[in-house]
């Protein structure tokens, strides 16, 4: 079995195939696919999504950092709307990214404390993009730590020491196609990380891992990833979605 922790599938690239994709994972094996939210226009496509594999596609909601613009209060406000109108499994994709745009990095600071804080008041995880951001996220989020804070550092792609940062502060490392490619140096990062701290994602349709790299992801390639990941740490594969699975229903149930 394995899970995707992080896949975009309700986005236009899957327009034409978006049920064929969700049923190739399936009989990949990958039994649960987790979609973070963007912002107010993927929520209507996400939640039909997951209306029509139910169980096996599961919705979070959150305000994506490359969302956070002029109109970010209002679109926070839906966001709140929604969290206080059914459950999710967590918020995200939330954080910052300082590679994209950085205009409204203070925005974007205060767009995901107010979403950190939500997620502890509903004893949510967070699911975090931390682009270029990963050293600002940690210290924002040390003077927040607690019990109920807990979540994944989502593509993570960062050193050693920044990985064991985010262990010490309790979050899972959200592993993705980036480990795949040959000049990334993930791998030697991963090498000296607890498998005990990993989950496997996509982040389809985006960073799909060798050999589809600069095509469209899906949620099928996870196993690639896994697959990678054990050889990185010596393991059978079995081993490597068994913890890894376990670990991504420890965080969102």
């Amino acid at each position: 079995m394995w899970i995707d922790t992080h896949t975009h599938l309700y986005l236009e690239q899957f327009d034409d195939d978006r049920g064929e994709a969700v049923r190739r994972a399936l009989d990949q094996g990958v039994e649960r696919m987790y979609l973070p939210n963007v912002d107010s226009r993927t929520i209507d496509g996400m939640l039909d999504l997951e209306g029509q594999f139910p169980g096996q596609v599961i919705a979070m909601m959150g305000l994506h950092p490359c969302s956070v613009k002029d109109d970010y209060k209002e679109e926070l406000k839906l966001v709140e709307t929604w969290l206080g109108r059914r459950d999710f499994c967590a918020i995200g994709e939330i954080g910052i990214d300082l590679y994209w745009d950085k205009t409204h990095v203070e925005a974007q600071k205060e767009a995901f404390l107010t979403q950190v804080r939500w997620a502890k008041e509903l004893a949510k995880p967070i699911v975090i993009h931390s682009r270029e951001s990963i050293d600002l996220i940690l210290e924002l989020l040390q003077p927040e730590k607690e019990e109920r804070l807990r979540g994944i550092f989502h593509c993570f792609t960062g050193t050693l020491e920044q990985a064991r940062a985010i262990m010490e502060l309790g979050f899972y490392l959200g592993i993705g196609g980036v480990l795949t490619f040959k000049n990334a140096g993930l791998g030697k990062v991963l090498a000296a990380v607890p498998l005990e701290s990993l989950v496997l994602e996509t982040d389809a349709p985006y960073l799909a891992p060798v050999p589809y790299r600069g095509k469209r992801n899906e949620s099928a390639y996870v196993a690639l990833v896994g697959a990678h990941l054990a050889d990185v740490k010596g393991l059978p594969v079995e081993e490597v979605a068994r913890v890894t699975s376990k670990n991504a229903q420890n965080i969102f149930g």
